[in-house]
């Protein structure tokens, strides 16, 4: 089978590799689609600066879909020709705070499949725990499949956030991560939505979702109409840039809380007493958990997402040129085909 093995920095070959058999308790997938997320952007171009052993040659993608070929011993509530999504986290420890405090995907044992534990979408087959899969109701395709995983990060993010229905929002980025936050924040009964990005090409693209966009420069001005002045309840940082953060916290309301749902792949300076002097909240978000994988599906199910004009497909044999695209800052979501069958 064809499988996209990463090698080491900028090292991307799509290789023959042989065919996985599934273990006890693992199903094996014929995978239907992966994402190219943006953590994937970091370990093709900045491995040295992931805190985990990657154990290269790797199959990458956490983000995917497939369906069920085949079922190994003792797995039960999952059959042959199933199509689902794929709960990427593989492994944590289950004894450190993190995951005694049930966040999982802050122990520093995490492993990932598609990053740091075998298997994952960029491939024609895979195998994962049986555990791992979502079943995808009627309505779900493959393609909406493979988007759950980061349609699930946003969805936490929002979760994080504490927003309410009738509450006001402001989205720093209109990437994927932003696009998502978008959705969830529909989901919850958010009308009050605005969302500043820089890139024309990337507010065209949520505008046709619905969204109302503005380039940043002109936030200040937008966000104190949105909200007759009283600023933002919060604010989804899903930018990753400190321009943005800045921007963001300066638009919240008293007692307002923001979320950092973006990577930042370099440090940032901040003035802290901006959160002192209106006692703003700023929290984290990384990560979901099973019940929001299944809270996104059933979203989905319901016709809440839309992929116009965000989501594009491309081959397996493409993959690198893909990746390059979007670190060029070239469209929004890829989703690689994995089965060319």
């Amino acid at each position: 089978m064809k499988a996209a093995m990463f090698h080491g920095k900028e090292d991307l070959r799509v290789e023959d590799v042989p065919v996985p058999s599934p273990g006890p308790g693992q199903v094996k997938l014929r995978n239907g689609f992966a994402g190219i997320c943006g953590s994937d952007l970091h370990v093709y171009y900045f491995p040295e600066a992931v805190p985990m052993d990657l154990g290269m040659p790797r199959v990458l993608g956490h983000e995917f879909s497939g369906t069920v070929v085949e079922v190994g011993e003792g797995v039960t509530g999952v059959t042959v020709g199933d199509t689902v999504a794929v709960y990427p986290l593989a492994h944590s420890c289950g004894e450190c705070s993190a995951c005694r405090r049930g966040l999982p995907f802050c122990c520093p044992q995490m492993a990932s499949v598609g990053a740091t534990a075998p298997g994952g979408g960029l491939a024609e087959y895979t195998t994962v725990d049986a555990s791992s899969v979502h079943v995808l109701p009627d309505g779900v395709d493959l393609k909406m499949g493979a988007l759950v995983e980061p349609m699930a990060v946003a969805w936490h993010g929002v979760a994080r956030s504490g927003v309410h229905a009738g509450g006001s929002a402001l989205i720093a980025g209109a990437g994927p991560i932003g696009i998502g936050t978008y959705f969830a924040l529909r989901a919850r009964g958010i009308e009050k939505i605005l969302v500043s990005e820089p890139s024309p090409d990337r507010r065209a693209i949520i505008e046709r979702l619905g969204a109302t966009a503005v380039d940043p420069s002109d936030l200040p001005a937008a966000a104190a109409a949105l909200t007759e002045g009283e600023g933002v309840d919060v604010a989804i940082d899903a930018a990753g840039a400190g321009s943005a953060l800045s921007s963001a916290v300066s638009c919240l309301s008293a007692g307002g809380r923001v979320v950092v749902l973006a990577f930042y792949e370099q440090a940032i300076e901040f003035q802290p007493t901006q959160l002192m002097l209106a006692e703003t909240e700023v929290v984290g978000a990384v990560g979901y958990t099973h019940e929001e994988f299944d809270e996104v599906i059933a979203a989905m199910a319901s016709g809440l997402y839309d992929l116009t004009g965000w989501v594009r497909e491309t081959d397996l044999d493409l993959t690198v040129e893909a990746i390059q695209a979007l670190r060029a800052g070239s469209g929004a979501k890829v989703l690689i085909r994995a089965d060319e069958s």
